[in-house]
């Protein structure tokens, strides 16, 4: 049987390629992944936020075609339900979702200010109100999954669907070095640890595109 594809953008700049890469790898899932070119014209207006809706990353599984990383994460925890990939407790579960939703819908001004960038390191870099209400959320977010689950993942002692979708956002905290209080600092280094992160990361520093509106400094 043939290898599943997951297509992906580019792998310093699309936290939407990151995430998909991680619930794939979160399932089990045996998988290759092909890059499509930064001129391509979806994926450019995707990687600069000027895209209504996101078509990459795309999973390509046995015939079938998914996109959205929600519907990825949906479709293989029905493929793969012994992975794990959703809390156990049913309770748990609807936190899980409701928490990974609002990361694929919300912090529109945490997006578009503090742009993923991993081969960027910019202490000082201004965060202005919007962006920090977003911080002080995803934080809040952060703190009260771990006091539930007792960590180290968001939901106890292996990773989910939540912890895949915020991993992005433990990356830009680094980036433009953001102060956390202990309990989610400690979070975010786990996170930045995590081997397929660590992995999709030193591929990053080697891919050679840049995209010039995404290395502005404001």
């Amino acid at each position: 049987m043939a290898k599943a594809t997951l297509l992906i953008t580019s792998r310093n700049y699309s936290s939407w390629s990151l995430r998909g890469f991680l619930l794939a790898r979160l399932s089990g899932l045996d998988f290759d992944t092909e890059v499509i070119s930064p001129d391509d014209p979806i994926a450019r207006e995707e990687l600069l936020l000027r895209s209504s809706s996101i078509r990459y990353p795309c999973l390509l599984h046995e015939g079938v075609r998914i996109w959205d990383v929600l519907a990825i994460a949906e479709y293989l925890n029905e493929i793969f339900p012994a992975a794990g990939m959703l809390p156990a407790e049913r309770e748990a579960r609807a936190l899980c979702r409701s928490i990974s939703g609002e990361m694929h819908s919300g912090f529109a001004a945490l997006r578009a200010s503090l742009p993923m960038n991993l081969k960027a390191h910019r202490p000082g870099f201004p965060v202005w109100s919007g962006p920090r209400a977003d911080i002080v959320a995803i934080e809040a977010i952060w703190t009260d999954c771990l006091a539930r689950s007792g960590g180290p993942w968001l939901f106890g002692a292996t990773p989910s669907i939540a912890d895949a979708m915020y991993a992005p956002v433990a990356t830009r905290f680094h980036t433009y070095d953001i102060t956390l209080g202990a309990e989610a600092a400690a979070y975010q280094r786990h996170v930045l640890a995590w081997p397929d992160l660590a992995e999709w990361s030193r591929e990053a520093v080697a891919e050679p595109d840049e995209i010039a509106e995404l290395e502005v400094d404001f």
